[in-house]
Parts: structure tokens; C-alpha cells; sequence
């Protein structure tokens, strides 16, 4: 990292990725100035509890803080939208025309739900799920109605979709995929979810997409493509986030599907190489995982936003030229109706499916996903456990290394 005359890193997002890169330059011994510009009003939280315990009541607001083992002594920008962002002069746009020079820049500003065309944007009625102040809204929603509608079948659809049957109200949950969780399982543990989900009482319409909306005084009522009409007091929208790139838009950066970066973490300049002083991590970074291959891809698992910001503090402070590639093993995990499913790798890259371990028809096995490698030899890219998590940390190690047996019945992923 280049040295100026600011002696101050800013960190864009104070997310888990932006408080994890920031712990970390302590941690490494910068004693320069740390300048944290967030959003949102709220210090650092964790947003995992959202669309579960606090939906729920076992948690509240106040238990959702991040906390840090390292004495932060950062500058906090607090209820700060970054405006734009000068590569040359080393700058930071910020509201009102003010302009924040910095010798180092961590880029963790994540992502924000997309928006599902057609649907209502201002809607007392229809709601998204990111932040704690959407959390609130969707909790008053739910007080108030006895038929949810969720659109989406990723994992914060059948998140919310649990948790509104946890406090026993009818759910109707609408997805365009044939199965639940279609691209991080594939078909075959995607049915089995879905039915796990309409075990507990969860409607599923799957395989049709929303048509349109219309809202009265009595609630809303998704049309879809089928012709059906699905009557609720309230709906919640999760098909997926965008990344908080807009900012970075006159740059000149790659700003396609995230923030384009080396394997470093450093952020590629329009001139093909890496810039020297600006990083990116978490949900908002794409780059190439060379465990798997060189195609760049975002992440946007809980684990990952710890372990990049992390990495990316110290290539900060490394420089391209000296920094490790960040190679890690994504892991996420999820709780639904009773039940823990856990995935290593990236299973998304699997041409085939493997059972491993148990019968998915008992809801306790791991399941690998393999793709042929150069001389056709499978190689493990991901494994997923329903209630096996022991039997899963047997493969987590081999993730990117060719399975040398391959056992049980060979499905399409």
C-alpha cells in the first residue's frame, strides 16, 4: 500500500466484511487512522437473526451488536451513503460534496435485495428483507396478518417462510424454480426440502413466476403466471440482492455483478491489474477463487464476509504484488422446520450429485457435487449435510481435489 500524507484507511460498509477488515488492520498493527462510513445508522450488527430469531422474538435489537476483541479506535460515518469514489486522487465522494482522502480503501459495501419488477416499492403490504429496519416493518406485518405470501425459495425465502410458521400463520411461499433452493442444492435435495416445507404446512408454488399485484384494504393478491391468485395480509420479497455498486458506477471499475477483483482481493483498475491500496470484501466482491478456477464469482455467505475482510486488511497492507490469494472453502449453514443443512465448496459448480453418506429420504446424508476435471478424473467442488455435520468435516478438506470414489447412486445436479 501506497504512503500519503492522510495516514487514514477508510472502510465503505460496516457490515461483517467492513468489521472484519477493520479488526484486522489493528490486529496487524496499523495505527494509522481508521474511517468506518456506513449507511445505516446502527453500528455493526448481524444480519443472520433477521429473517429468524428476531422475527420470532428470541432475539431482540440490542442482542444483534457485532462485537471486536480488538480496540477499534475508528472514526465512525454513521448514516453515510458513499457518493462516488476518485481512484487517481485517492478520494472518497461523500454527501453534500465532501471529499475524504485516504492512503488505503476497503470497499465492503454488500448488497441490497433486488427488486422484483412489478411489484409495489412503497407498500404498507409488501416488503423486502436486508436491514433491521426492514426486520421491524416485516415483524408489525406479521402481527397483524393470518396469510403470508413469501416470494422467492432461496434461503432467506424459506427462512422467512419457517418463521412465519413458527408463529403459526398460514404461508403461501412462490418461487419460478422447479425446487426450493434450486441453485444452491440442485433438483434432487430441492425437492426434499420442499417437501420438508410443505410437511409443515407451507404452500409452495413452484416452477410459476408473479404476473402482477393488486393491493385493497383487505391485504394484497399476487397474480401469477398460471392464472392463479394467491390472497394475503402481507408478502415478503427475497429473489435475490444486487450488489451496492452504484456508487462506483463513473469509476471506470468493473462494476458487473459485483466489484471485479484479484485473486488478492485487490480491486482490478481499468488498465487490467490490480491497484495497489484498494481491496474489496463480502457480498459485494467478485473474484476469482483459485481453488476452484479463475472465474471470478461473488460469495455471499456469513463465514466468507469474516474470512475476506480479514484477508483483504492484510493485503491491504501487503500490497499486490506480496499478498496471498484468498483460496478459502465457502461454508454456510441453515435451520429449517428442525432440520440443519450445511454446505462446503461451492455445490453450484457441480455437473453431477452424489450421495455420499445416509438416504435423503430419511433427511439425515451429505451429498457430493463433482465436475469432471482435465482428464475427467470427478472432482469434489462441494458437499451438502442435512443433519450430518459430522459426516460433512470428513469432505470439507477435500473440496477442489478429485473424489476418489465415487459411492451410492449418481444423480443430476
Amino acid at each position: 500500500m501506497t504512503s500519503e500524507a492522510t495516514n487514514r484507511i477508510a472502510v465503505v460498509g460496516t457490515g461483517l466484511a467492513g468489521l472484519s477488515a477493520a479488526e484486522r488492520l489493528r490486529e496487524l498493527g496499523w495505527h494509522g487512522e481508521i474511517t468506518m462510513i456506513g449507511e445505516e445508522p446502527h453500528r455493526p450488527y448481524n444480519r443472520t437473526p433477521l429473517s429468524k430469531q428476531l422475527l420470532t422474538g428470541e432475539r431482540q435489537p440490542p442482542d444483534l451488536g457485532l462485537t471486536t476483541y480488538t480496540e477499534l479506535d475508528a472514526s465512525w460515518r454513521l448514516g453515510t451513503r458513499a457518493a462516488g469514489l476518485d481512484v487517481e486522487r485517492r478520494e472518497l465522494l461523500l454527501p453534500g460534496g465532501e471529499r475524504l482522502p485516504f492512503d488505503g480503501l476497503v470497499i465492503a459495501s454488500g448488497v441490497e435485495p433486488r427488486h422484483l419488477p412489478g411489484a409495489p416499492l412503497h407498500s404498507d403490504r409488501v416488503w423486502m428483507l436486508r436491514t433491521l429496519a426492514d426486520a421491524r416493518a416485516v415483524d408489525r406485518a406479521f402481527a397483524g396478518a393470518r396469510h403470508v405470501a413469501v416470494i422467492g425459495g432461496g434461503f432467506i425465502g424459506c427462512e422467512i417462510a419457517c418463521t412465519a410458521r413458527t408463529r403459526a400463520l398460514d404461508v403461501t411461499l412462490i418461487d419460478i424454480s422447479p425446487t426450493l433452493l434450486h441453485r444452491a442444492l440442485g433438483p434432487a435435495l430441492g425437492a426434499v426440502v420442499g417437501g420438508l416445507h410443505r410437511e409443515n404446512g407451507v404452500r409452495l408454488h413452484l416452477g410459476v413466476g408473479v404476473h402482477g399485484w393488486s393491493e385493497d384494504k383487505r391485504g394484497v393478491t399476487v397474480l401469477l403466471d398460471d392464472g392463479e391468485q394467491v390472497r394475503a395480509d402481507a408478502a415478503v420479497v427475497g429473489v435475490g440482492t444486487t450488489p451496492r455498486t452504484d456508487w462506483l458506477r463513473h469509476t471506470g471499475l468493473d462494476v458487473t455483478d459485483g466489484i471485479l477483483c484479484a485473486p488478492t482481493t485487490h480491486v482490478m483498475g481499468s488498465h487490467g491489474y490490480a491497484i495497489d491500496g484498494i481491496v474489496a470484501a463480502g457480498d459485494v466482491a467478485r473474484w476469482p477463487n483459485l481453488r476452484f478456477d479463475d472465474a471470478p464469482r461473488r460469495v455471499e455467505h456469513w463465514i466468507n464476509a469474516v474470512e475476506m475482510g480479514r484477508h483483504a486488511a492484510e493485503a491491504l497492507l501487503q500490497g499486490p504484488q506480496d499478498a496471498a490469494p484468498f483460496m478459502p472453502v465457502p461454508r454456510f449453514w441453515s435451520h429449517q422446520h428442525g432440520v440443519r443443512i450445511q454446505s462446503v465448496g461451492l455445490p453450484a459448480l457441480g455437473t453431477d450429485m452424489t450421495i455420499l453418506d445416509g438416504d435423503p429420504a430419511t433427511r439425515r446424508t451429505v451429498a457430493g457435487y463433482t465436475r469432471p476435471g482435465p482428464d475427467g478424473t470427478p472432482l469434489l467442488v462441494g458437499a451438502v449435510a442435512l443433519d450430518s455435520p459430522r459426516t460433512l468435516l470428513a469432505y470439507r478438506d477435500g473440496i477442489g481435489h478429485p473424489l476418489a470414489a465415487v459411492p451410492g447412486r449418481r444423480l443430476a445436479a
